[in-house]
Parts: structure tokens; sequence; C-alpha cells
């Protein structure tokens, strides 16, 4: 059973493990090929005991999230499978208790920003990507060309900065047009003016970076804003 806590959690926290329900016993689904855009699956192993022959036993659990929602109300959902029994379902941001302290998941409407074991003493790191998930692809890539991997995420990065310094002016520009914010502060126009191909092309490229954002859980709200 997990142990408690050494630090007392804050109230989000708290918040989020009263969300955590009863898991149906369900085995976990296989992952396949289709699932690449639609479904995160993170793995971490805790150690469970000792066998009678001396022999470390090991427990893995799982979180599955669908990047899409259920299919009854679309809501998303975080499912936490040990040794391929789900035992937990909450819905985000959530927190599961585990062997030695817990597993939180958040996500933003980019995609997951956050599955990390937390241990009880308070040192966290993420899990472990299902090697053929999106995100464990990504993972592949950077453990193969660390350099290659650098250079796309500085420019994902710098991606979602141009976006922002787009959206801002644009959405400015929008609020000065409702006739009390006019009454108070005036109306503003945007400098940036794009035509519609640039602005569709500045739109992908955003969605291209704010994916890849998302696949390292390096999702923040300037991808929500860039978006």
């Amino acid at each position: 059973m997990p142990t408690p806590s050494n630090r007392a959690p804050s109230w989000r926290a708290r918040l989020a493990e009263r969300r955590a329900k009863p898991g149906d016993g369900r085995p976990l689904p296989p992952y396949r090929w289709w699932h690449t855009l639609t479904r995160s699956l993170f793995l971490l192993d805790r150690p469970a005991g000792v066998s009678p022959a001396g022999i470390p036993v090991m427990t893995t659990y799982a979180v599955d999230v669908r990047q899409l929602g259920d299919r009854d109300d679309g809501e998303v959902r975080a499912r936490l499978y040990r040794d391929g029994v789900q035992t937990a379902v909450s819905r985000l941001p959530a927190r599961f208790a585990v062997l030695g302290g817990h597993i939180e998941v958040a996500a933003r409407s980019t995609g997951l920003r956050r599955c990390h074991f937390v241990t009880d003493a308070g040192d966290e790191r993420q899990l472990d990507p299902h090697p053929r998930s999106a995100e464990g692809l990504r993972a592949r890539m950077h453990h193969r060309h660390p350099s290659l991997s650098r250079a796309i995420g500085t420019l994902a990065t710098l991606i979602v900065l141009v976006g922002v310094c787009i959206a801002v002016p644009q959405l400015v520009e929008t609020l000065t047009q409702i006739p009390q914010v006019v009454d108070t502060v005036g109306t503003f126009t945007s400098p940036i003016r794009l035509s519609t191909a640039g602005n569709v092309a500045v739109t992908l490229a955003v969605v291209l970076a704010t994916t890849e954002r998302a696949l390292r859980l390096r999702s923040s709200w300037l991808d929500d804003l860039a978006g």
C-alpha cells in the first residue's frame, strides 16, 4: 500500500486526488499504431517487495489518456492501471496514489503538460512514454539524435513565441471593438496585418510547434495563447 507523504499536499493536489474514482478492473487495452495521434500511454515501474526466493518484485503502473476524450461524454480522463488492471480513473488534472508516492497528470488544450511520479520525499520524474506512442517516438529521436532534437525543440518554442506576438495584438484589437471597452480604454489597431495565406501558414506552423512541445510535455499557457 502507498505510504503517507512526508509533505502536506497543496489544496490543488488534494482536490485532484479526490477526483480519482475506483477503476472497473478492465485490462489495459493494447497500444495500436492508429492510436499514435490520439492516445498517450506512460509507464512506471516501482519495487513492490521481494519474492520468497529473494528476487525483487516490480509493479508496473500505466497511465492511459485518450486525447479526444471519452466516447460517451467527450471528457478527457486519465486511467491508472496496475500490472495491466484498471485501478482508478479521474478527470484532469489527476493525482493517483501509488507505491512510494503519487502520479500527477495534467493537460492543456494543446496536449499533456505533466505526467510525473512524485515520491513521498517530494522528488519527481516524468513517466516513460510507451515506445510506440507519439511521445515515445519523440523521446527515441531525442535519445538517438540529441542535437537535432534540441534544435527542433528550440525552433518549436520560437514559433510559439512568434504566434503569441501575432495573436496578442489581434486579440487586443478584437476586445477594443466591444463598446464598453471602447468607452474605457479607447480603440486599438493591430500593427500586424497578414494575408489569408499568411494567417493559414502561421496557424499551421503554430499547430505543429505546439504539438511538438506537447510530445515533450512542454505545453504551457503560451501554447494556448499562440493557438
